[in-house]
């Protein structure tokens, strides 16, 4: 079974929303911070969101206003609702571990899982 497991994607309409799901070992969950990425085909993974063993959380700018990352701590999980989705928000995502020292200094560690497809189109 794996470390790190991502749910919750699908076919959602422009506007609409979807919860992701990510869930973590606990020794990856209690140790490490969390963080959400993207990609599309043919790019590189864009980090999305970030939230750390404190609940300290920080957002790219396109996920600002519409993304909240939150862990969820008795389930050992971490959540990324995501709400007003758009078309260009079509990708997958991925949940990954590492270290956050600071806005835009986000470092991830190679604890990664498979990744959600989500698809926003009408």
């Amino acid at each position: 079974q794996g470390q790190i497991v991502e749910s919750g994607g699908g076919l959602v309409k422009p506007g609409g929303s979807l919860r992701l799901s990510c869930s973590v070992s606990a020794g990856i969950f209690n140790s490490y911070d969390m963080a959400w990425y993207r990609q599309t085909p043919g790019n590189e993974r864009e980090l999305v969101a970030v939230v750390t063993t404190g609940d300290r959380t920080d957002y790219t700018d396109s996920a600002k206003d519409r993304f909240t990352i939150f862990r969820h701590k008795p389930q050992m999980r971490v959540y990324l609702q995501m709400n007003d989705l758009k078309p260009e928000d079509t990708a997958v995502y991925f949940c990954n571990a590492g270290y956050f020292p600071g806005p835009g200094r986000y470092q991830s560690y190679d604890y990664w899982g498979r990744g959600t497809q989500v698809t926003v189109s009408s």
